[in-house]
């Protein structure tokens, strides 16, 4: 087990250093396991952001309904949902007890409007990068206490799961845009 932990985090930190920029054309060179894991929050960052800010307002409320449609989330449900995963997932990185509105699967109710959303996905992303920068050698397998189900027991755990997370509803985003003959940001 210990050494399947190993691979899986030699391969992480491979493959971040294969798509990092290198030293000559980036002063922030990838040196720790922190900054290999924010490096992935970074670039998920961008793109669900990007995706989020390119749906308009009155579109927020889209979700589909033909087909095998139906109950899905709005666009709206799905940042909502995806920034909850994110602070929730941070809160257990940074041992800390996840707030009442982490807690939930939906987000808090009082973020409504696209300006709201928008600010309560961009500081789910603040305390993720926070998150990261708090992951280090001596930390990222060892078991927590808290954490964010029967699966993931460690920090590293943590940060895969919310980067996975993310990517998963940016999926659905880019659909959602797609189907509103909205090209997503990053396909542009």
């Amino acid at each position: 087990m210990r050494s399947s932990q190993g691979l899986l985090v030699f391969s992480l930190l491979l493959g971040s250093i294969g798509f990092a920029p290198s030293e000559s054309n980036n002063p922030t060179a990838i040196h720790t396991v922190g900054q290999a894991l924010d490096f992935w929050v970074t670039n998920t960052e961008t793109r669900v952001v990007s995706a989020a800010d390119a749906m308009p307002e009155e579109k927020y409320s889209y979700a589909p309904t033909a087909g095998e449609f139906a109950g899905v989330r709005t666009f709206a449900q799905q940042i909502k949902h995806l920034a909850a995963n994110n602070y929730r997932m941070a809160a257990y990185i940074l041992n800390q007890t996840p707030t009442p509105d982490q807690e939930s699967e939906a987000g808090p109710d009082t973020v409504q409007s696209k300006a709201q959303i928008m600010g309560y996905l961009k500081g789910s992303f603040a305390l993720l990068h926070r998150a990261m920068a708090a992951i280090n050698e001596g930390n990222m397998l060892k078991p927590m206490a808290a954490s964010g189900g029967p699966l993931q027991k460690t920090r590293l755990q943590l940060a895969v799961d919310a980067v996975a997370h993310s990517n998963d509803h940016y999926g659905q985003m880019v659909e959602y845009l797609r189907m509103n003959g909205i090209i997503p940001p990053a396909s542009r």
